[in-house]
């Protein structure tokens, strides 16, 4: 395939687009919950883990197992909800990667 000035020129501007989202998606905040809100987990929309939020009332020794099952689907919930959000963001600028035949 031959690029011509144009094509490249559009593909600088996209790639700077693209690292826009990306600042962007690391200032946004997605949250997973688990237990009817009991347990929190809160994500960047990069996917990084920021903060666990746990209800005291469900702090009980005797329940540590029911607490970590909490955790892991909260956190589970809060990872597929960042990434929604990041495909989401990245999808019109990979879509239009594709119509310059730089699809990935």
């Amino acid at each position: 395939m031959k690029f011509n000035g144009n094509m490249v020129k559009q593909a600088q501007k996209m790639q700077a687009q693209m690292m826009q989202v990306q600042q962007k998606l690391a200032e946004e905040r997605v949250e997973g919950n688990a237990g009817g809100g009991m347990v929190r987990a809160v994500f960047t929309g990069q996917g990084d883990l920021i903060e666990v939020r746990i209800d005291p009332e469900i702090i009980r020794p005797d329940e540590a197992g029911m607490l970590e099952d909490l955790i892991t689907v909260a956190v589970n919930d809060g990872l597929q909800k960042s990434r929604e959000l990041a495909g989401e963001r990245m999808g019109v600028l990979t879509g239009a990667l594709g119509s310059l035949g730089l699809g990935f």
